[in-house]
Parts: structure tokens; C-alpha cells; sequence
């Protein structure tokens, strides 16, 4: 019974969100915060799952200004964790194919977030040129993932590189963002679902960094959210 409530919920929410968008966001459209006004809303996903998230924030990065956001990509329920600790002026990328997702493509598409084309992924570093060249053009920052696919339960992915060489191009700092295992811990059965902890790291300067420094800073990025990651397990008693 739980379970479909949860279904009927989260269906209304998506539904209004986007009816949200497409009220409000016309008449914002050159609006730098569309996407944070979005997280607003699926941050109450958190709560229809029964999960408690607590962030905590470096005073740092809360005032870092544009910047390259990457954190650790665990499943779906990332869309209801980390949008908690999403700042203002940021934005996601995605491939253009994702506007034709029923409902949420098109909700992806009007709140601001970069569409770019990866058909050719041979073309990776013109794919990066695209993302520095839209933040240059309009100030935002980007969050990405840099493991690049979800790890469901398997540990940190190896990091891929594209993050690392925008943050670079830009000449943005990196702020990593680490959330607690997640890994099977939502049961659509159960009430309360237990406690998630979102940590936004202090910030790397990537100044007088070249492109050859990119697989030093990949690793010192890995090391440190892996460290925090087994670090917040620990704060909630989980398996590391």
C-alpha cells in the first residue's frame, strides 16, 4: 500500500513541477536560477521516500562563485540527496536526446540546464569546448558526475576526465560533493527510510593548472571523496 502511495505521489510531483515550469519559466527564461528553483521541489522527493537528509557545507564553498560542482553518482535517488545541496546559478548537462523523455525531458530542457551533443564520442573534446564556452557565456556553474554512470552499490567508479579539463579551460575551481551510501537503502515498503548525509567539500583552486595536470587533480579529487564517503558511512553506523 506504501508503495503505491509513493508512486501516486512522486507521479504528482514530477507532473507539477513541470506544470510549474511551464507557467513560471517563460517569464524567467533568461533566469540563471531555474534549476535551483526546481531542486526546491524535488527535495521533497526525500521526504515522500522517508529519508532524512542533512547537508553540510564548507563556508568556503558556499561563497565560491562559478565553479565546477562534481559529486558521486549512486542511483536515482541522487535526484531527491544531492539536488539539497545544488547552489544557486548552476547547471547540469545532458544530451540533447534526453528532451524527448516524457514530461521530464522537457522540464529538463526549460529550466536552463546545457544540452549538448555527444552523438560523436570521438568529438569528447569538442564537447567539453561546448560546456566552457556556455559558461563563459553565462557566468553559470556546472555539476557533473564524473564517474559518468550510476555505481549502484559497486564503490567509486573510475573518474572520467571532462569535468576536470572545463574546471581547468574555465579557469573555475572544482568543489567536490559527497553523499552517504544510499545503496538499497530505500524500501518502498517502509516508513522511515533512515538518515542521508550530503557533504560540499572545501574547494580546488585549478589556477596555473595545465591540462597535463588533469589526471593528478582526477586523483586527488577520488581520493578525497572516497575518504569523506567512508567517512560519512561511518557518522551513520553503514557499511563503508
Amino acid at each position: 500500500m506504501l508503495f503505491l502511495i509513493r508512486v501516486i505521489l512522486l507521479t504528482l510531483l514530477l507532473l507539477a513541477v513541470t506544470l510549474y515550469g511551464l507557467l513560471v519559466f517563460p517569464f524567467y527564461f533568461k533566469s540563471k536560477n531555474r534549476v535551483y528553483l526546481v531542486t526546491k521541489w524535488f527535495q521533497q522527493a526525500s521526504r515522500v521516500f522517508g529519508l532524512q537528509v542533512n547537508v553540510i557545507k564548507d563556508q568556503v564553498a558556499e561563497s565560491v562563485g562559478q565553479a565546477v560542482y562534481i559529486a558521486n553518482h549512486q542511483n536515482n535517488f541522487d535526484l531527491c540527496t544531492l539536488v539539497h545541496a545544488v547552489p544557486k546559478r548552476t547547471v547540469t548537462i545532458g544530451k540533447k536526446s534526453i528532451v524527448w523523455i516524457p514530461v521530464f525531458g522537457l522540464l529538463y530542457w526549460i529550466t536552463g540546464n546545457f544540452l549538448l551533443n555527444r552523438s560523436n564520442r570521438k568529438q569528447a573534446i569538442a564537447t567539453i569546448d561546448q560546456v566552457v564556452n556556455k559558461m563563459r557565456e553565462t557566468g553559470l556553474s556546472i555539476w557533473m558526475f564524473p564517474e559518468g554512470s550510476r555505481s549502484r552499490g559497486r564503490g567509486f567508479l573510475p573518474f572520467k576526465a571532462g569535468a576536470f579539463h572545463a574546471a581547468i579551460q574555465a579557469g573555475v575551481p572544482i568543489v567536490p560533493v559527497v553523499c552517504s551510501n544510499t545503496h538499497k537503502q530505500v524500501n518502498w515498503n517502509r516508513w522511515n527510510n533512515g538518515k542521508v548525509l550530503v557533504e560540499m567539500l572545501t574547494p580546488i583552486s585549478t589556477k596555473g593548472l595545465s591540462e597535463s595536470d588533469v589526471p593528478a587533480l582526477m586523483s586527488k579529487c577520488a581520493d578525497l571523496m572516497s575518504q569523506k564517503h567512508q567517512e560519512l558511512n561511518r557518522l551513520l553506523g553503514r557499511p563503508i
